[in-house]
C-alpha cells in the first residue's frame, strides 16, 4: 500500500531524471578528478550509456536498484502486494531484459560493459573507480603484450 496520495506520487515520479542523476554525477566527478575523460549519455552506442570512456571502449551504466530490479527475486513479491503491481513488474522485467540485450550488443561491438548499482556508487565510489581502473590496466597490459607479436607478423 502506498503511503502517498496519487498527486504526491505523481509529483515524485515526475521528478525522476534519466540523465545527470546524483549517482552519475558522483561517479563522473571522481573519474574526472583522476584524469579520465569521457562522454555523457553517448547516443552513438546501444542503450545510451551514462558514461563512455571512448579511448578504452568502456561503457558504464549507473543503475538504480528499483528501476533495474536489483535482487529481483526479493523485489518482485514485494511489488505484487502493491498498487498497480502488474505495471511495475512488467516495466522492471522489461528494463532487465533490455539491460541484457544492450550488454550483448555492446560486447559484440567490442566494448567492455560495466554496470554499477546506485548504492554501490554512493557508498563505495572508490571501489567503483578501482574497478574501472583495473579494467583499464588489464586492457593496457594486454595491448603491450600483444604489440611485440605484431612486428613478427609483418616479417
Amino acid at each position: 500500500m502506498d503511503n502517498l496520495t496519487k498527486a504526491q506520487r505523481h509529483k515524485n515520479m515526475k521528478h525522476i531524471k534519466s540523465s545527470n542523476t546524483k549517482i552519475e554525477v558522483l561517479l563522473r566527478k571522481e573519474l574526472w578528478k583522476r584524469g579520465y575523460r569521457y562522454r555523457k549519455n553517448y547516443k552513438g552506442l546501444p542503450g545510451k550509456p551514462d558514461i563512455v570512456l571512448t579511448k578504452y571502449k568502456i561503457a558504464i551504466f549507473c543503475d538504480s536498484e528499483f528501476f533495474h530490479g536489483k535482487d529481483w527475486e526479493v523485489l518482485k513479491p514485494r511489488l505484487e502486494k502493491g498498487d498497480n503491481s502488474q505495471y511495475w513488474i512488467n516495466k522492471i522485467a522489461r528494463n532487465r531484459e533490455r539491460d541484457e540485450e544492450v550488454n550483448k550488443k555492446l560486447l559484440f561491438m567490442g566494448w567492455t560493459v560495466i554496470r554499477f548499482w546506485g548504492r554501490d556508487i554512493k557508498k563505495n565510489t572508490d571501489e567503483c573507480i578501482k574497478m574501472v581502473e583495473e579494467i583499464i590496466f588489464d586492457m593496457t597490459v594486454e595491448e603491450t603484450i600483444a604489440e611485440p607479436f605484431k612486428d613478427e607478423e609483418d616479417i
